[in-house]
This record gives structure tokens, C-alpha cells and sequence, in this order.
């Protein structure tokens, strides 16, 4: 893979240090990805200047040349990696602030005005962390809620004939941190020919929330709920409108995101809302899991494995629930809003889809896919990686032993604890997230009439092993590591080194992922260099295309039914029998639709007397008596 990362902002280099896409057992946001006291040295160093943005980026200057005339002003090109002209920090919306705050986004429309991208990178409110500089539980926040701007990476020159096919990239972060300042798609716009946007959505409780305040008393009709899903919809208008100007083609747009973006591009499959405004759409890592109006309010957590209802978000913030009005919940401060929010009980944290009978039909993000009446019928790829879960289980004291070979100065040295457990954890639980995000969604989609859906999974796990980590054992395949060979660009900062080394393998891996993604978003069917038929996604026989280097770039049919990986867990020897029931209780509920009776039930109620939460507490607690913490580092 050639090239590193040429980040124009402090804190999208930072980002790239840590990165925690989906919380999957508690509040650990943006954790360090491996060596510790190295990463955070580096962190420190990227962040010592940075402070957030939030004013609008346009001014009423002078044009500069290049330039592209938009409805949101004058835009300037910077010439990025492989030649890309790159267009930062483009407002879309207005800022979602005030009035506006849990309303639909207004479009911004200013065409006599000029952008000017920002000095810092531009985010939505999120929580502070080791990136910010700041310890976890600090009152202080990043971002602005005037966050609603979009990036443009164009190849360079003149398109003689056709214009170039559209790729709409929507980040991840649990749907509560992340923002377009991570990526960097130059070098995919460059070889691959196509235009990519980079938006940034709401995040968290001013992204994802339901009250009578603002829906009316009996939640009984339909009200807006999804804003940072109707963020993703007026990123995809503004595009239509004025991505002709940057040599787009407006009849040709792909839709593509990772983890919680996976998410979202499920959603806006869903939405009526979003109809005719993408013609492709890529799901990376995702899952189709949302919940009733009334689950997302909680009203006296009446549904007790729902954790932060807007019920208990406004209880946390001293306000009544009975009384408190829209003006009221408006007024409250993002950084006030969001601790209130961080500060309730683990579980699951990331805000989930509402059915709100508007953006995304009142039956269900994962039923509405598998009606007709909803069906957009237009080629869709979606998959996950081999190893998605190791991304965390790969930090936890648990499964991780950590000791200091040198110094506690230096950095440590990290061996997993007992290889067949970690080997097992992580097959199960990744296995199981592909049923929920491949499968299931494919599946359903099949039963609404679409034909073209493909299927892969990527396993690319050579990474440069060292004395101090063994990147391709603790990490592999992990989550979020195809991001890099889309970009054509290593990611986690200096990491990346090790994670994406400059060797034959990389390359390679490169092409197969720009090779696939750039042919999907040209034709609407994934091709692969080495011309390896890639069948459409059949439910009765799922298939799907390991994406790696070399010979072990193939279709696989590998592809067991939760009932068997229930039954694996069941008669497997390398797990204990608490092992056996908290595996159980995640393969049932941590990715998509939870299933919580199910878990009771399991083989005639084997693990019913197992409060599996309650254990994934003390297990917590037990690790941060012996350790400081459960994660390493702290």
C-alpha cells in the first residue's frame, strides 16, 4: 500500500489513533488501538493545539480558482494524494441549534457566499476521551451542533465523455462519535475514477430521540425521531442538487458506510424518504436493529434491558418529564444533554434506530426491508469482517495479558491469555454479527423482490507482527481494518505501520478493494482483479466472496445458522460454564434485533438462573480491582 495519510487537521490524525466504532458492554468510547503509552504520546502530541469549531464556514470573500459554484456558496479545490481535488468543510444544513435542535435539517442556500474550510476539523457534539486530551467523565464535550457540513474528493482533470459515478460515505462510531474529518478518499476518487462525499450526521441523543415534549403526549403518531438518519437524506438532496458541478453523475450515486454508517445505509433503504436519491448501497459491518416509539422514550423504564429513553435522558437532567415542554429540552446545553445521556447505566449504548412511522416505517427497520411497498430494488453489497469483535476483546484484561518487558515507561508487551478461548470468542461472536448484517438484511431484502445483492466477508489478517504485539493474532481481520484498503491509505496514525505494512500482500488487497468497490459503484455489480465470478446472494444458499489477497480470494458457503453456533457454544470444552452463558447471551443480543427470551430459554433454560449482565458487571468490576481497568490501557 503507498502513501500515508496526509491529514490536514490535528484531530482527524488523532482519530485515527483510536477508534471504538460500537460499544458492545459499556461505556468505553474511542479506545487506544493496542500499544498504550506509545499511542497516547502520539495522541498528546497531534492534540496539544486543537479546540473545536463552531461557526459557519463561509464568508463573503473573494472567489479563488479553482472553483465550483454550489447552492451553499463557492467552493475551492486543494489538490490531494494522486492529483484528487478535494473540497473541505461544505455547509448543507443550517445549524440544528436552537429551534431547530430535534427538527427535520433546513438546507443551507447561500450560493453568493464563499466556503472556507475550517482551521480544526468539524464534529458533532461528542464525548470527551483520551483523544480529547481529557479523562473520561469530564463535563466537557467536542464538537458543535452546527456540524452538518460535507467533504468532496474528485478525481483530477476534465471528464471527456460520461461523468463520474457518486460515493456517498457515511462514517461510523456507534452513531455517537466519528466525522468526515477521519477519511481520506482521494486516492480512491484518483484511481477508481468516481466522485466520493464525506458527511457528517447528529450524533447520540440530539441524533436519535423521542418525548412527548416534542412528539406529543400518547407517542401514538407518527413524529420525527431519526434526525441524524433525515442529516444523512439532506446530505444525499444537497448531492443530487450539486454534484453535477464537481463532474458527478446525479443518476448514479452509491450510498456506503461502515458499522453504525452500515447501519444507516440499512435505514435509508428502508425510508420512504429516501427514495430516488442513491442507486447503489454498500453495508459494511452493519445490522438492522430499531425500536418502538415507546421503547426509545422508556417511560419509567416500563422495558428494562432499553437503557437511555429520553424518559431517563431528561430525568438525569433534573428536568419533570410531565412537565418539561420542547423550549424547555431545547435550552438545555449539548454538553449538559449528552452527560445526562453517557452518565446512565451500561448496556447498550449506541442510540438505536426509532420505528417513528416517518423516516423509517412503524413495523421496523428489519421487516420494513422485507416489504415490497418499501423496496428501492437496487443493487446492494453488504458485509462484515472475519474478526470483527477482536477490535475489543483484543483490549480486554480478560482475554489479554499485559506485562513490561522494560519499563512501565515503555511500551508494554501484550500475549493473549489463552489462545483456543480468544480463538472461539472471537469466531462465534463474529459469526453471529454477520447473521445480523449480512444475512438476515440480505435475506430479507431477497423476500422484497431485489435481485442484485451480494454478499463478501473480508479476511485479510497480515499485519506486521512485532517483539511487543502480535498484530495478526490479537487483531486479524478486525473491525473496521477494510476501511484502510478502500482508501488506499493506512489508518491509526503512526499504527499504521504495523496494522497496513508497505508489502506485496497490502497492495494486492488494495486493488481487490478499490477493484470491487469502484466496479459496484460504476455498474451496480462488484468485480474483483483476477475476474472471479461473484454470484448474486441467494437466502436458500447464502454465499459470499472472501475478500483477501492471493489464492484465498474465493466464494465460500460457509455460512452456519445461529442455531448451530448456539450449539457449538453448548458442547464446546474451552469455555467455562459463565463463559458459556455470557457468549450465549451476546451472540443473542449485542448485534441487531436482541432476543433476550431466547437466552432464557436456551437448552430447556441452561443459563435462565445466569443474570448475564449482572456477571458482565462483576467481571468488570473484578478486572478494575486487579487492573485499574478493564481495557488496556486505562
Amino acid at each position: 500500500m503507498s502513501g500515508r495519510l496526509g491529514w490536514s487537521d490535528c484531530y482527524g490524525r488523532a482519530y485515527q489513533l483510536l477508534y471504538d466504532p460500537v460499544t458492545l458492554s459499556g461505556y468505553h468510547l474511542m479506545k487506544t488501538f493496542l500499544l498504550g503509552p506509545l499511542v497516547y504520546g502520539l495522541v498528546a502530541g497531534v492534540l496539544l493545539s486543537c479546540s473545536a469549531q463552531d461557526h459557519p464556514a463561509v464568508s463573503d470573500g473573494a472567489e479563488s480558482d479553482p472553483t465550483i459554484r454550489t447552492t451553499s456558496g463557492t467552493v475551492s479545490a486543494t489538490v490531494g494524494p494522486e492529483g484528487a481535488h478535494v473540497f473541505r468543510d461544505i455547509p448543507f444544513a443550517l445549524p440544528p441549534n436552537g429551534d431547530r435542535r430535534w427538527q427535520a435539517p433546513v438546507a443551507f442556500e447561500r450560493a453568493d457566499a464563499v466556503v472556507e474550510p475550517f482551521a480544526e476539523p468539524v464534529m458533532c457534539p461528542q464525548p470527551q476521551s483520551q483523544a480529547s486530551g481529557q479523562n473520561e467523565g469530564k463535563d466537557d464535550y467536542l464538537g458543535s451542533e452546527d456540524c452538518l457540513y460535507l467533504d468532496i474528493y474528485a478525481p483530477g482533470g476534465q471528464k471527456e465523455s460520461e461523468r463520474w459515478p457518486v460515493m456517498v460515505w457515511v462514517h461510523g462510531g456507534s452513531n455517537l462519535t466519528g466525522h468526515k474529518g477521519t477519511y481520506d478518499f482521494a486516492r480512491l476518487a484518483a484511481r477508481q475514477q468516481v466522485v466520493v462525499v464525506v458527511i457528517n450526521y447528529r450524533l447520540g441523543p440530539l441524533g436519535w430521540f423521542s418525548h412527548p415534549a416534542l412528539n406529543g403526549p400518547q407517542l401514538d403518531a407518527p413524529a420525527l425521531a431519526n434526525f441524524g438518519t433525515l442529516d444523512i437524506i439532506e446530505a444525499l438532496r444537497w448531492t443530487q442538487r450539486n454534484i453535477t458541478g464537481f463532474g458527478g453523475d446525479a443518476g448514479n450515486v452509491t450510498l456506503f458506510g461502515e458499522s453504525a454508517g452500515g447501519r444507516n445505509v440499512f435505514s435509508l433503504l428502508a425510508s420512504p424518504m429516501a427514495d430516488g436519491l442513491f442507486h447503489r448501497a454498500i453495508a459494511q459491518s452493519g445490522h438492522v436493529r430499531s425500536v418502538t416509539r415507546s421503547q426509545a422514550h422508556n417511560a419509567q423504564r416500563q422495558y428494562p434491558r432499553v437503557s437511555r429513553g429520553s424518559w431517563e435522558v431528561v430525568e438525569a437532567l433534573g428536568l419533570d418529564n410531565e412537565t418539561v415542554s420542547a423550549e424547555n429540552l431545547r435550552s438545555v446545553s449539548a454538553p449538559a444533554l449528552l452527560k445526562s445521556y453517557f452518565e446512565l447505566s451500561e448496556g447498550h449504548i449506541q442510540p438505536a434506530v426509532i420505528a417513528d412511522g416517518v423516516v423509517i416505517p412503524e413495523v421496523g427497520l428489519q421487516a420494513a426491508l422485507a416489504e415490497p411497498r418499501y423496496a428501492k430494488n437496487i443493487p446492494v453489497m453488504a458485509g462484515t469482517n472475519r474478526d470483527e469483535i477482536t477490535l475489543w476483546i483484543g483490549l480486554n484484561r480478560y482475554f489479554i495479558d499485559v506485562s513490561y518487558p522494560f519499563s512501565k515507561l515503555l511500551p508494554a508487551k501484550l500475549r493473549v491469555k489463552a489462545p483456543a478461548l480468544y480463538e472461539f470468542w472471537a469466531d462465534m461472536r463474529s459469526r453471529g454479527w454477520k447473521l445480523s448484517a449480512v444475512d438476515v438484511p440480505l435475506s430479507a431484502m431477497q423476500s422484497a423482490g431485489y435481485t442484485e445483492l451480494y454478499a463478501y466477508r473480508y479476511d485479510w489478517d497480515e499485519q506486521a507482527d512485532n517483539y511487543l504485539v502480535p498484530f495478526s493474532t490479537i487483531l486479524g481481520a478486525t473491525h473496521a481494518s477494510e476501511i484502510a484498503f478502500i482508501m488506499g491509505a493506512p489508518m491509526f496514525g503512526e499504527i499504521g505501520d504495523y496494522m497496513y505494512p508497505d508489502t506485496e500482500s497490502a497492495r494486492k488487497m488494495t486493488e481487490v478493494m478499490m477493484s470491487a468497490w469502484g466496479s459496484f459503484a460504476r455498474e451496480g455489480a462488484p468485480r474483483l482483479p483476477n475476474e472471479i465470478d461473484w454470484p448474486r446472494y441467494k437466502a436458500s444458499q447464502p454465499a459470499f466472496m472472501t475478500l483477501d489477497s492471493g489464492d484465498a480470494l474465493a466464494l465460500s458457503d460457509d455460512v452456519p445458522p445461529l442455531a448451530t453456533l448456539l450449539d457449538q457454544v453448548g458442547s464446546s470444552q474451552v469455555v467455562s460454564e459463565l463463559e458459556r452463558c455470557l457468549l450465549v447471551w451476546e451472540l443473542l443480543t449485542a448485534v441487531g434485533t436482541p432476543d433476550y427470551d431466547a437466552y432464557s430459554t436456551w437448552k430447556s433454560g441452561r443459563c435462565a438462573a445466569i443474570d448475564a449482565p449482572q456477571e458482565q458487571r462483576l467481571i468488570r468490576e473484578a478486572l478494575e480491582a486487579e487492573y485499574g481497568s478493564v481495557y488496556y490501557p486505562e
